[in-house]
């Protein structure tokens, strides 16, 4: 059988007769949350049972939910084939209401998604890796993570939620399927969700950023840089040996970004490793020329790692060169980080872990 949410609406119309049919199996999964095929009632019954006999809508089992005092939420998630992902869904902004019980402000949510099991890169500092790499994700596999945390959390239909390919795996070395995925989310008869609040993080793949920037998606580009020489970066990543700093500038360059946005470069803190001013001078000439947004990660422990949390005066420090050099920068305050849901602390997981 295979996977529904893994077909493009336009591809649905190559084997559904008569055509329309595709957009209302498209409505009932995406708008109207359809559980079964058998919720699709203006589709005729002939119809359902053949959609039955070859077919699922549910790729994903939950095993596991864990809620941190932040309000973030991390599931683990079955697959149909025994394996396991991590997503998780952050909290950005809460509702607010009135006097008179008016909503002024509508909560607002980003839902982290992970685009393979395990990942290949090898990152020292990222626990995801440590399992090794087992497959990519299918397209309807990323998907399902999108449409089941929002049934979950009774998030409506209207309100858009912002996706970050940034869980578990290098989207990247998935750009096919991940690719198909922004396509899938970005339909207007599906989640309506924006290439604008869509936003895919590599490690730094040169060639398959500039393949990303040829496909004209429209979403927001996340570099995973956390060194500012190829020394340094070939030791924490590998990758870097293959695409060094110079080739992820280059391909930045001639990313296509919204003029209204700006490619963000995330840069991981640790402690006496990448936290001294003299690292903040070098990140500052390598940005220059390009729209800019840093993000300063505080390093995230995990069993086993030799690496530790910088000073917060370090942070702030960082931040304020890099800021008086005219490049935005900000420090993330990680979310999830009591259970195990912040950035690198993502990984494989078994059922009784």
């Amino acid at each position: 059988m295979k996977n529904l949410l893994d077909y493009l609406q336009s591809e649905l119309k190559e084997f559904i007769e008569p055509k329309f049919r595709a957009k209302q199996i498209y409505e009932w999964i995406y708008k109207k949350n359809a559980k079964s095929f058998d919720d699709m009632s203006n589709l005729p019954k002939e119809l359902r049972e053949n959609l039955k006999q070859n077919y699922y809508i549910d790729p994903l089992k939950k095993l596991k939910s864990e809620q941190s005092k932040d309000g973030s939420i991390k599931y683990l998630f079955e697959l149909k084939d025994g394996k396991t992902i991590e997503t998780v869904l952050l909290p950005m902004k809460s509702e607010t209401v009135d006097e008179d019980g008016k909503i002024t402000q509508h909560a607002r949510y980003t839902v982290c998604v992970s685009s393979q099991v395990g990942c290949k890169i090898g990152c020292a500092f990222c626990l995801t890796a440590k399992g090794g790499f087992v497959r990519n994700l299918s397209a309807g596999e990323i998907v399902a993570q999108v449409l089941y945390l929002k049934n979950e959390n009774n998030i409506p239909y209207e309100r858009r939620v912002n996706v970050v390919y940034m869980g578990m795996g290098e989207p990247l070395n998935n750009l096919e399927n991940v690719a198909k995925a922004v396509k899938i989310f970005t339909d207007n008869d599906g989640l309506a969700i924006s290439p604008r609040r869509q936003t895919i993080s590599t490690s730094g793949l040169s060639s398959q950023i500039k393949k990303l920037g040829e496909m004209n998606l429209g979403v927001l580009l996340a570099i995973s840089l956390h060194a500012v020489n190829d020394e340094l970066r070939d030791k924490l990543m590998p990758i870097n040996r293959a695409y060094d700093i110079a080739s992820v500038m280059d391909a930045v360059r001639n990313f296509p970004i919204d003029m209204r946005k700006r490619v963000m470069f995330e840069y991981l803190m640790m402690d006496g490793v990448n936290d001294h001013l003299s690292d903040a001078k070098t990140l500052v000439k390598l940005l220059h020329g390009i729209k800019a947004k840093v993000n300063l990660i505080y390093f995230n422990p995990h069993e086993g790692s030799e690496f530790k949390r910088p000073s917060p005066e370090n942070m702030v420090k960082f931040q304020d060169y890099v800021c008086a050099h005219g490049v935005t920068c900000t420090i993330r305050q990680s979310k999830g980080l009591d259970i195990s849901a912040a950035c690198g602390q993502l990984k494989e997981r078994s059922r009784v872990e």
